[in-house]
């Protein structure tokens, strides 16, 4: 039999193919376990012609990542079908498995497949199918440790998609590569993870591994109970740790302590990510009280834009001015107030990555010499303000809430007499 596996021409940037957080692991899995059986295989990216194909598939698998990307999937069914009438198409992933029925009725394919294929997940992915693939070169390997999650957010689909949490007690015959990314969901969870970190850390020594990222980052409640894993964690190679600050700005402490936790094993405050959903239901004020406390330990931001877990469409344009008609905007939230957000979260990363106390268009559009910027890093707020108007530059200092320009004039009406 000969498959075609396809990945949908979803709006990812050139520069972020083959990227750690955009690979197609489940169809690279699919592919080991088809070549087992004897099958012919071919993975494309996008919609192909007849002739930038020369294959002929008695069977097609699209994959599909988030619900608000649905109408990507659609037009690959589309288009395969035309080209290719005779054969039978197959869509799973993300999308399928949480919207069977839309994805059915919508794209007008034969059949959803729903969850993990079990058959593949036993096989390694078959990266040689994309190994050549520009501009990044394939130097990782991504690994499961566990599959599901305990927690059931409301804001994810990974209990609905993968309800039972499964573990791995080793991974050390797997590996294959000195850089790994973990795509577990709850990667501290798995009861089996210090023999796994201890694994990691004896390849480490053996200058057999060089890095390893958990996608997902770590469950920082879990660090709470077990703090004696962030030194494992640290001799294991892992960088960039992510814990989340998901709830509200009462948790200030507990988020605290988990920070320490990770930087009394070794990391730095600045290398640290905390990540926040926004246009959810803590409002934007408090949203700015909790980026605040980043910046007071300064400590990184990664922000994810709320998309409701079953919208099928997104269209979300950062430089434009819109409406809860173009994409998802929650209760109490303004399109102003999510795009200011943003813009306040970006600034202030830039300012906690290049160690300054203030943000300037100049640092980033203009050219002006480092000397300027160096000198700017011995003067107290004052007189930064006077160098910055003397010179005409713009500037902001991440330790004031910044509201979108249609709420600020009510909020200097609330303290005005």
């Amino acid at each position: 039999m000969r498959i075609l596996l396809v990945e949908p021409k979803f709006p990812i940037p050139r520069k972020s193919y083959n990227h750690k957080n955009f690979l197609p692991i489940g169809l690279l899995k699919l592919a080991s376990y088809y070549r087992a059986k004897g099958h012919k295989i071919k993975l494309v990216r996008g919609n192909l012609t007849k002739d930038e194909l020369r294959f002929y598939p008695d069977k097609i698998l699209i994959t599909s990542l988030f619900t608000y990307w649905s109408s990507f999937v659609k037009d690959s069914v589309e288009h395969y079908r035309k080209i290719f009438p005779r054969s039978k198409i197959i869509v799973g992933g993300i999308y399928a498995s949480l919207m069977p029925d839309h994805c059915l009725s919508y794209t007008k394919c034969d059949q959803v497949h729903i969850g993990v294929h079990q058959g593949a997940e036993r096989f390694p992915p078959a990266y040689d199918l994309i190994a050549n693939q520009n501009p990044h070169s394939l130097d990782y390997q991504i690994i499961h440790t566990s599959r599901g999650c305990i927690r059931n957010c409301d804001f994810c689909g990974t209990w609905k998609i993968e309800p039972e949490f499964k573990c791995k007690t080793s991974i050390m015959k797997e590996i294959t590569q000195k850089n790994i990314i973990f795509y577990d969901n709850n990667l501290l969870k798995n009861p089996h993870i210090e023999n796994i970190l201890n694994e990691l850390i004896t390849l480490k020594k053996q200058k057999k591994l060089s890095w390893c990222e958990s996608q997902s980052g770590f469950d920082g409640r879990i660090l709470l109970e077990k703090p004696e894993l962030a030194p494992l964690l640290r001799q294991a190679g892992f960088r960039f740790p992510r814990i989340a600050w998901d709830w509200n700005i009462g948790q200030y402490q507990k988020i605290k302590k988990q920070l320490d936790i990770l930087v009394e094993a070794g990391y730095r405050y600045r290398d640290i990510f905390v990540f926040m959903i926004y246009n959810w239901d803590i409002p934007f004020e408090e949203m700015e009280e909790k980026r605040i406390k980043c910046w007071e330990w300064k400590t990184q931001i990664s922000d994810c834009r709320f998309r409701p877990l079953y919208q099928t469409s997104d269209n979300y344009k950062p430089r434009l001015i819109q409406t809860s008609e173009d994409y998802h905007i929650h209760e109490g939230w303004t399109d102003s107030s999510v795009k200011q957000f943003r813009s306040n979260v970006r600034r202030q990363n830039i300012c906690i990555r290049q160690e300054i106390k203030f943000y300037s268009k100049c640092f980033e559009f203009m050219k002006v010499k480092k000397s300027f910027i160096r000198d700017t890093k011995k003067m107290n707020k004052r007189e930064i303000q006077k160098l910055m108007r003397k010179k005409g530059f713009d500037y902001w200092f991440p330790e004031e809430t910044t509201f979108p320009l249609e709420n600020a004039t009510k909020q200097i009406e609330k303290v005005l007499p």
